[in-house]
């Protein structure tokens, strides 16, 4: 397999009928399809309607029509180019038209560029390039700051570089802004350009609230720091992390896009690749805009989405309760609990998490769903995420370490056309965190598809084991009252395990994966997942009884 990141840790109903409806009154569009190169290549005129369903979900004529567009390979990085060598941040995580983005570039070069690519499928280019700044004078920009009361690392005194208009040219989607300076040097930064309008089927959320938490630059995160202690001298978490992090500052790793192309970009190369009827938000849009989720039918949540919102939370819960279905591809969810602050550059640029109550300053003055413990399952916030997602943070394997995903209920409609059956193990499927179910049972009506082992020797393990592992569950529930499906695979790289197996290898688990994927998007994208297929509970088959 490829590798991967390995870190630890509608409202709107959509039926089968109401799109076959969509499809009678609808007006169609036209495509223009080019075939072949020979002399004797012709154009030729499909007529395809805007909406349809498909064998892999709801099709968009419109995201057909984008992804037909000229593609480049230009946006990629060649290997062994220097993560330094200029770098940046953007002063927003997303943006919409009519909006402006101001970019903060270092580099020691003497000019460099920025170069705005859409992420996609594009005849399997990968992106389409939207625009293109001026010619920039590189500056090497002053140190950024830090702040030793909570660790955060700042890079507000830098100077704005370029300013990027969003005009009707950007379409919205994820996109990497990539800085090349005049000797070929280059990193990105992410951006995602969303639509507060859009009523597409399905929405993809990405993750900055976890990519941020996760970022060293400067030497601070929510995970590791440098220097002495501060506030407390525990050793878990480490005492000298950041309690707060800045979006002002560029990202250490990935060149510079965090863990976008392992732990996001896979899903939406796929999505867009058949044409599905997608969208995108932030973490941040969806704990700002509430209400964004009404106008969709599935909500998408990438691999190893872990920091969380109150608002976001709520948000959710509220809009499953109107029969939103929601998709957990990663494991780890909603384990961690942030809220958001404006910085000097703007709102929403600094994310907290004290990861230990008693140090949050909001503790006893704010109501508790505020106040940011290790995990949201802690006082005084103690609201566990299994009604939510249906199961529990367990543990995670050491880096590198790989476990087959064992099938349980081959049954279900989740594996129509897989041709697995109950035993079925598809090889080098689980990694980093995993989820595992509760015996006592919530929800209710939990549905165990898969129930892996996961070898304690091979990582860590939280609560419970049998014999000497715990278990990946991967799970679906419906609600009974909204009818919305949730699903969760128990797997935190799930979407990495979208990418191409590498030349040669002999157990690819990829095209299984895929087709889980489709019939997910399938069943999911027509509303309510719960009127077509209802879940009913089977934990009593799970063996080791109460693993």
């Amino acid at each position: 397999m490829v590798s991967r990141d390995n870190r630890g840790i509608g409202r709107l109903s959509f039926t089968l009928i109401s799109v076959y409806s969509l499809l009678i009154i609808a007006a169609v569009v036209t495509l223009r399809v080019g075939v072949g190169t020979s002399p004797h290549s012709h154009t030729t005129t499909t007529t395809i309607p805007p909406y349809s369903l498909g064998p892999d979900g709801v099709r968009s004529a419109a995201v057909i029509e984008e992804n037909e567009l000229p593609g480049t390979t230009a946006w990629k990085i060649a290997p062994g180019t220097s993560p330094t060598a200029i770098q940046g941040f953007a002063t927003a995580t997303q943006a919409q038209v009519g909006q402006s983005v101001d970019i903060y570039v270092t580099t020691k070069a003497p000019t460099f560029v920025v170069e705005a690519f859409r992420m996609g499928w594009y005849q399997g280019k990968g992106a389409r390039l939207i625009w293109r700044s001026p010619i920039g004078i590189g500056v090497d920009q002053p140190p950024c700051t830090v702040d030793t009361s909570v660790n955060m690392v700042s890079c507000w005194k830098w100077k704005i570089s370029a300013i990027m208009p969003i005009t009707l040219k950007f379409p919205p989607g994820d996109y990497l802004l990539k800085l090349v300076t005049n000797t070929n040097e280059s990193s990105y930064i992410p951006l995602t350009i969303w639509d507060p309008h859009s009523t597409a089927t399905y929405v993809v959320m990405n993750r900055p609230l976890v990519e941020q938490g996760w970022n060293t630059y400067g030497g601070f995160s929510f995970y590791a720091g440098v220097g002495p202690c501060i506030i407390d001298s525990s050793s878990y978490p480490v005492c000298n992390r950041a309690r707060v992090v800045s979006f002002d500052r560029p990202y250490d790793t990935g060149n510079g896009a965090s863990d976008f192309l392992t732990n996001e970009y896979p899903l939406v190369a796929l999505m867009e690749k058949e044409g599905l009827d997608v969208t995108y938000i932030t973490d941040i849009t969806l704990s700002t805009y509430p209400d964004v989720l009404a106008h969709h039918k599935v909500l998408v949540s990438l691999d190893h989405d872990e920091s969380w919102t109150y608002e976001e939370r709520l948000a959710l819960q509220t809009a499953q309760a109107h029969g939103l279905n929601a998709i957990f591809f990663g494991a780890a969810a909603m384990v961690r609990h942030v809220r958001l602050e404006p910085s000097i550059l703007g709102l929403n640029r600094q994310e907290i998490d004290y990861r230990n109550s008693a140090e949050d300053p909001l503790n006893g003055k704010a109501p508790g769903v505020q106040v940011t413990g290790n995990t949201w399952e802690v006082p005084p916030a103690s609201w566990s995420p299994i009604s939510q997602i249906g199961d529990e943070y367990s543990g995670y394997l050491n880096p590198n370490i790989f476990v087959p995903m064992v099938v349980t209920d081959a049954s279900s409609w989740i594996y129509q056309g897989t041709g697995l059956t109950n035993g079925s193990a598809l090889p080098d499927v689980i990694a980093s965190d995993y989820d595992h179910v509760i015996p006592s049972g919530e929800p209710a009506n939990l549905e165990v598809l898969a129930h892996s082992p996961v070898p304690v020797s091979e990582g860590t393990a939280s609560g419970e084991t049998w014999d000497g592992a715990s278990y990946s569950d991967m799970v679906y529930f419906t609600n009974p009252v909204s009818h919305a499906g949730t699903f969760d695979s128990g797997n935190n790289v799930w979407v990495g395990d979208l990418n191409s197996c590498s030349p040669g290898y002999a157990h690819c688990s990829i095209p299984y994966i895929v087709a889980i994927t489709n019939n997910i998007l399938r069943v999911f994208g027509q509303g309510p997942a719960g009127l077509s297929e209802p879940s009913v509970s089977n934990l009593a088959t799970v063996s080791p009884a109460g693993s």
